[in-house]
C-alpha cells in the first residue's frame, strides 16, 4: 500500500504531518517533515550527516575561519607561453 500512495504520503509530510509506516501492525518507519535544523540543500545535509557520523572531518582553517589566500602556481605569462607552445605542436 505504501508504494501505491507514496506521493500522497510525501505531500502530507511536506505539509507538516508525520506518517507512520507499519508492517503487520508494527511501526517500522516514519515519514515526516525535515527537522528545522536540516538544510534544505541535499548536499549540505549529506555532508553534515557524514561529519556527524565521523565519516568526514571538517578542515581546520589556520586563521580563525578565514579562507587561506591562494598562492599563484606560476606567473600568467609563463602559463600563456606554455599554452601557446602546446597549441603550436598540433
Amino acid at each position: 500500500m505504501l508504494n501505491s500512495r507514496l506521493s500522497e504520503y510525501v505531500r502530507l509530510a511536506a505539509s507538516g504531518e508525520t506518517v507512520l509506516v507499519t508492517d503487520r501492525g508494527r511501526v517500522i518507519a516514519e515519514i515526516g517533515p525535515p527537522k528545522v535544523t536540516r538544510s534544505p540543500i541535499l548536499v549540505d545535509t549529506l555532508l553534515a550527516e557524514a561529519v556527524r557520523n565521523g565519516w568526514l572531518t571538517p578542515p581546520v582553517l589556520p586563521d580563525a575561519g578565514k579562507p587561506p589566500t591562494p598562492e599563484p602556481v606560476a606567473p600568467l605569462q609563463d602559463l600563456l607561453g606554455e599554452l601557446e607552445d602546446d597549441r603550436s605542436e598540433r
